[in-house]
């Protein structure tokens, strides 16, 4: 095939029998409606419509649709119809989907574009040359991200692209589309498989603070809800006889003596499941006796107050210098008891919903210090703590690893996904004579 300049960056050499053209000599774009919450005429009437958020990539979400007040020349003006393209204007900029179906009774607000195509140009090869711009990082330069963007009519209209005949950009779709769901499926396979892992983490996990490794104890009733049975030589008392919970220190922007010291601080959104994200744009100020009182030591266990209450991680290493907000609790063993299983035991009352009669999620949720230290919970001996723990631990980061490589196979497939997709409608590879499977 003979190759010649597209006299476009981000699309480069094209075949020499494609024409480069703008947008609007190929399609018809129209802008949706400005939303309309009231009735401006006794005929107007009330429909639903698509905005940016409802357009995701390749498909139509009907999440949260919302809808508005229109006349009825403007109901067929701004119809929507099976092989239509939306494109979102606002927010994911350049983000679109074709229309599988006539969306009767539905039009779309002024965040989002339609696209209909015409003799010269077909909705779903735009579609996939959209997704070629985004992932160039063109469209960033086109709309100026660095302000809030909008990918104007105009802009969109002027937008330069390169395209074969009607009858190839058919047959490059037709494969596109085959390929896109033949990769979504294995995606969506390997996405089943790390939701099944994080399942038999939550079954192992469970199992196995509330019972034990050995299947031949004798069991007991423990009398707290969430837990059932368990072995026989386990004790049940308040988180508060087997570990000291302090709250964190009220969120302080100014200094109210002169020797306060502006220092790091760690918040809810900081504690993540087995992880604990980065703090370095959190300070507060506090003095010589906060620094001291809320410190943070290696195998310290932080647990949300706030936020998404319950939710705990193990500190792996020591803090110097920081401290922690009252959206969190800072929990220390007595007497040698095993952070870690408290966290582990933490997670099992989180994933149960007993934490959402325990804090009244119908309300701000807040897992008060005197909630958590009033948490009836059963504990085994110090050392089968400890065994358990780290069973637990090393399970987890089994799985963990296996969820890893998983991960890792996702991306590789986006990526192909995203290579094959640009190749093919800038030409780099020609599909005409490729089987479809």
């Amino acid at each position: 095939m003979i190759y010649k300049e597209s006299g476009i960056e981000w699309i480069g050499q094209v075949p020499n029998h494609w024409h480069t053209l703008s947008v609007s000599k190929a399609y018809d774009v129209t802008l949706g409606k400005m939303l309309q919450p009231n009735s401006n005429d006794e005929n107007d009437i009330k429909v639903p419509y698509l905005k940016a958020m409802n357009v995701q990539d390749g498909y139509v979400s009907f999440e949260k649709i919302e809808e508005m007040y229109c006349s009825i020349n403007e109901l067929n003006n701004y119809k929507l119809e099976c092989g239509d393209l939306v494109v979102c204007e606002g927010g994911e900029v350049a983000r679109s989907a074709v229309i599988k179906e006539n969306l009767a009774g539905f039009i779309f607000q002024n965040s989002v574009h339609r696209v209909k195509g015409t003799a010269k140009g077909d909705t779903r090869f735009l579609h996939y040359l959209l997704i070629a711009l985004r992932a160039s990082g063109f469209i960033n330069i086109l709309v100026n991200k660095a302000t809030i963007a909008h990918f104007t009519k105009d802009k969109f209209n002027s937008l330069k692209i390169a395209l074969p005949p009607l009858d190839e950009q058919l047959i490059v779709s037709d494969y596109l589309d085959d390929k896109y769901d033949e990769i979504e499926n294995l995606i969506k396979t390997k996405q089943k498989l790390i939701t099944l892992l994080e399942q038999q983490r939550q079954s192992i996990i469970t199992e196995t603070v509330t019972k034990g490794l050995n299947p031949n104890v004798k069991m007991k009733d423990s009398g707290v809800e969430w837990i059932g049975e368990i072995p026989e030589h386990w004790h049940k008392g308040k988180v508060k006889h087997f570990y000291n919970i302090v709250l964190g220190k009220m969120l302080q922007p100014a200094r109210k003596e002169p020797s306060d010291e502006l220092i790091k601080y760690f918040k809810a959104a900081n504690v993540q499941d087995r992880y604990l994200s980065n703090n370095k744009d959190d300070f507060m100020y506090a003095s010589y006796h906060d620094i001291k009182n809320f410190n943070l030591l290696k195998g310290d266990l932080l647990v949300c107050e706030g936020g998404e209450v319950g939710r705990s991680v193990i500190l792996q290493n020591d803090y110097p210098n920081t401290i922690y907000q009252n959206s969190l609790h800072r929990v220390r063993g007595k007497e040698g008891n095993d952070n870690r299983f408290l966290m582990f035991l933490l997670n099992v009352v989180r994933n149960t919903n007993f934490i959402n009669l325990l804090v009244s999620k119908a309300t701000i949720a807040h897992f008060t210090k005197e909630k958590f230290e009033s948490l009836q919970i059963c504990l085994p001996p110090l050392g089968e703590q400890q065994f358990i723990s780290d069973y637990l631990e090393r399970k987890s980061n089994e799985i963990d690893e296996i969820k890893k490589l998983l991960m890792k196979q996702i991306d590789k497939l986006k990526e192909y996904r995203q290579s094959l997709i640009y190749e093919a409608v800038t030409g780099k590879i020609d599909v005409r004579n490729m089987e479809l499977d």
